[in-house]
């Protein structure tokens, strides 16, 4: 395919250097500021998160298996970070550019895999409360884990081996550079498989919503309000974050990959592509820092692991208003399943009994 040259990206004969017009602009500051904070954070918070999971008591299940899948990826990708800001505008030895890029991208698209299972196991549990299925034994979700692993690596190391048209900018890092057709395609697959995760989640979380609302009908005095909203902000925090991570920066690499591959021509266009690119990128690695949240809500383990590290009287606080939260592991799980118990015969024959009972799990 045609490149388009232009006065300032064009190669200089007489030096054998390259200029790129594409610049990084205001980002050019930010971004390795915003990299180097959120690598500190997501480092520190997940490094607690890695203690809490590995010397805690709380029994593993297969929430708790791709949790600690997923504070791996994160501080892979916080020890990613450093580079990323430290070569952002720079030309950096080709190796490590590849190899920390190819990280960077496996770290994504595990944690993109990883919330999807968290999101399908609660599906399952809380729209089909009797029945158990393979995905929640801790072997099986293992494995899965695993499996997501070893289809990352494999998919993104052949990246490595991918040799970039030669351009402009093809000399720095971490920059707007063309793709080979191969690319391109690669790189639009990566797109649609997480287009349909997106849908699988906004299908999975709407009957979730239902199903709260069916069981929120049947609330009774033991049973407060209360213990709905803590069910409704455990559920929904994956799909908050999710959504914020990773949707704007998988939206704007379909025009960028076409104007990689020179679909999208102009010059100017490029310049605002690379931008937002840059931009909605660094967005992305929020996931590091935001993950913790999850682990907030899904893990008691965690949550004492915070409280225990806050200062005495903010975690005295705070301990009291998450002590309901600790009586067990899965509040939204036993209230839509108790609930289908009371709404049949059973609540005839046992009436306020099983109520008082099941609330205490609650």
């Amino acid at each position: 395919m045609d490149t388009i040259s232009s006065p300032g990206e064009t190669l200089r004969n007489s030096s054998n250097e390259t200029v790129c017009e594409i610049q990084d602009g205001f980002l050019a500051e930010a971004l390795p500021a915003m990299y180097s904070i959120i690598s500190i954070i997501g480092f520190c918070s997940n490094m607690l998160a890695l203690w809490a999971f590995q010397f805690g008591t709380q029994k593993t299940t297969s929430i708790t298996v791709y949790m600690k899948n997923l504070v791996i990826s994160d501080l892979l990708l916080a020890l990613c970070l450093p580079f990323r800001a430290a070569y952002q505008n720079q030309s950096g030895p080709v190796i490590l550019c590849k190899v920390v890029g190819i990280v960077f991208y496996i770290t994504m698209y595990v944690s993109i895999f990883l919330l999807s299972l968290i999101s399908l196991d609660r599906f399952l549990k809380i729209t089909k409360p009797f029945q158990q299925f393979w995905i929640h034994t801790v072997s099986h979700s293992t494995a899965v884990a695993r499996g997501v692993w070893l289809l990352c690596v494999a998919v993104l190391l052949v990246l490595l081996f991918e040799d970039s048209r030669r351009g402009p900018c093809s000399h720095k890092c971490f920059h707007f550079k063309k793709r080979s057709t191969l690319g391109a395609v690669s790189n639009m697959t990566a797109v649609a498989v997480f287009f349909f995760l997106l849908l699988f989640f906004l299908y999975a979380y709407s009957k979730i919503s239902l199903k709260l609302h069916s069981v929120s009908l049947k609330k009774t005095q033991q049973c407060s309000k209360k213990t709905g909203s803590r069910a409704v902000r455990k559920t929904f925090v994956v799909l908050v974050i999710f959504i914020v991570c990773f949707t704007p920066y998988h939206v704007v690499r379909v025009p960028y990959i076409l104007a990689q591959v020179d679909i999208i021509s102009a010059v100017w266009k490029k310049q605002a592509l690379h931008l937002a690119n840059e931009l909605v990128l660094c967005i992305s690695t929020l996931n590091c820092c935001l993950d913790p949240v999850i682990f907030f809500f899904l893990s008691s383990r965690f949550r004492k692991a915070i409280l225990a590290a806050l200062p005495r009287k903010l975690g005295g606080a705070l301990w009291k208003n998450q002590e309901d939260l600790n009586h067990g592991k899965s509040i939204t799980e036993s209230r839509i399943c108790r609930a289908e118990i009371v709404g049949g015969l059973l609540a005839l024959r046992h009436s306020n009994q099983d109520v008082r009972k099941e609330c205490k799990h609650i």
